[in-house]
């Protein structure tokens, strides 16, 4: 099935407020876009929180060589709101439900990938913003804006229990630390390493401390040991400490790289147990440095991981519902994200933001 086989539907149009980027040194700014009327398979949902992520900033700046950014840019695909309308053909979800809608807005379906309900990989993904819009043309359009609609396999439901603010970063943030834990079978009486605790590592120390592992921070800030501690970690390593870190050679089943600035991870290879793994989820703009020699001495191993698929991605919110987990947010008004990028820049949040989409009817 190819990108352009997509949707058979024809639809209407509506007006919708957004903020979007018209240049890459653009300030994002009001703006109204148009999204399609539901068909019979949409969900349509009013748009509550909207959490930023670091990557919206690269994409609105156009920072990323392999996916250009086309303008207008309406970012946002950490999205919780409230559904308004629902196709004919919709089963799971009403007017009223609780819903979200993280980095994907549909796929072909039909590739291996998919069949597998690993939909992060189709070759044929389509994003929910800066991709191909096989509805209405041009690209889609994210979740800086008042609504959205999105086929319902690509709509997820929302723990009634957990804070709405909070749940957004849960989209990309959440489920990014989520689904390697999932994969290299994080359990009970596991030890596990975050490094680096910023908007993603503070999910993972969450989510590896509700999966009963022993949990450690590595940080090059000492001052990160007390809020580490309250996030769930059972012992916190200044990076920098050579003794510190060598406490704790080969004792790791696995660790999770968030860090994505210029860092030795061959420190830390040495830090895992035979067997053990260590995932990037960071993305450092310039190749790492490997060792060999440290992944050859223990058959350890070295991976990556993307997001999570829209089954897994499920899985990890009602984890969150049974576990009263969200991200710690610092919840802004549309009016201020430019701000919040610049704070982003400099590392000034805890751990992330959420936009109260309710400010963008605001003048």
């Amino acid at each position: 099935m190819s990108r352009t086989q997509f949707s058979s539907e024809s639809h209407g149009q509506y007006d919708a407020m957004a903020y979007s980027a018209a240049s890459a040194t653009s300030p994002l700014a009001p703006t109204t876009i148009a999204r399609r009327d539901p068909g019979e398979h949409d969900v349509q949902i009013e748009i509550l929180y909207c959490g930023i992520c670091h990557s919206d900033l690269h994409q609105v700046r156009n920072e990323w060589s392999s996916m250009p950014t086309v303008y207008p840019c309406i970012p946002g695909h950490e999205i919780v709101g409230r559904v308004t309308k629902v196709g004919s053909a919709v089963t799971k979800f009403k007017p009223g439900d609780l819903a979200a809608v993280g980095c994907m807005v549909d796929s072909d379906g039909t590739c291996p990938n998919c069949q597998a309900a690993l939909e992060q990989f189709c070759p044929n993904m389509i994003l929910t913003y800066n991709s191909q819009d096989m509805h209405l043309g041009g690209v889609t359009y994210g979740g800086y804006s008042d609504s959205i609609v999105v086929e319902e396999r690509f709509v997820l439901r929302v723990p009634s229990n957990l804070d709405l603010a909070g749940v957004a970063p849960l989209l990309c943030a959440g489920i990014t630390t989520y689904s390697p834990m999932r994969h290299w079978g994080v359990t009970k009486g596991k030890k596990v390493g975050v490094i680096g605790l910023g908007g993603l590592g503070h999910m993972a120390v969450k989510f590896a401390h509700a999966l009963g592992a022993h949990v450690v921070v590595f940080t090059t800030s000492p001052n990160k040991k007390e809020d580490a501690l309250r996030l769930g970690a059972d012992d916190v390593v200044v990076s920098r400490d050579t003794d510190q870190m060598k406490k704790h050679a080969g004792s790791f089943d696995f660790i999770l790289d968030a860090v994505s600035a210029e860092h030795d991870i061959n420190a830390y290879i040495q830090l895992l147990r035979r067997d053990g793994n260590i995932t990037l989820v960071g993305a450092p703009d310039k190749p790492l440095a490997v060792s060999a020699m440290g992944l050859l001495f223990g058959r350890r191993s070295l991976s990556g991981s993307l997001i999570g698929g829209i089954a897994e991605t499920q899985e990890m919110l009602d984890f969150c519902g049974k576990h009263n987990i969200t991200a710690d947010v610092e919840i802004i008004p549309i009016q201020k994200v430019n701000e919040a990028y610049d704070r982003l820049l400099r590392s000034d949040v805890k751990y992330r933001f959420s936009i109260d989409m309710a400010s963008i009817k605001s003048k």
